[in-house]
C-alpha cells in the first residue's frame, strides 16, 4: 500500500531525500520481496511476479498521475525484487546453518 500511494500521489517537485530515486526503488521493492520470499509461501515465486508485473503498472499510471514513469525504474524495482529474493535466500541458508 505505500508503494502505490508514494509512486503515485501527485507531487509538484520530488521531495529531497538522501540517495537516488532509483535507489530507494530498490530499496521499496527489496522490502516487498524479503519477507514472501523468507516464508517461501505455497507458489511464492508467481507472487514475486505478481510484484514485478504490479512494478509496471505502476510506472505506467504515473504520468496519469502527474508523475513520471520511467523504465530505469522499473529496472530497479526488478533488481529490488532480485535483492530482496537473494537477501531471503542468504537468510535462509545462515538460519538452517545455524540450528
Amino acid at each position: 500500500m505505500a508503494i502505490t500511494i508514494l509512486s503515485l500521489h501527485p507531487l509538484e517537485n520530488l521531495p529531497e531525500a538522501p540517495g537516488s530515486d532509483k535507489t530507494h526503488h530498490l530499496i521499496a521493492y527489496a522490502a516487498l520481496a524479503f519477507p514472501t520470499a523468507l516464508r517461501k509461501p505455497k507458489r511464492w515465486p508467481i507472487i514475486i511476479i505478481i510484484f514485478a508485473l504490479y512494478s509496471g503498472l505502476i510506472e505506467l499510471i504515473q504520468p496519469y498521475a502527474n508523475r513520471y514513469g520511467e523504465w530505469m525504474d522499473f529496472l530497479a524495482n526488478i533488481s529490488g525484487l532480485l535483492v530482496g529474493i537473494l537477501m531471503a535466500f542468504f537468510t535462509n541458508k545462515l538460519t538452517k546453518r545455524a540450528q
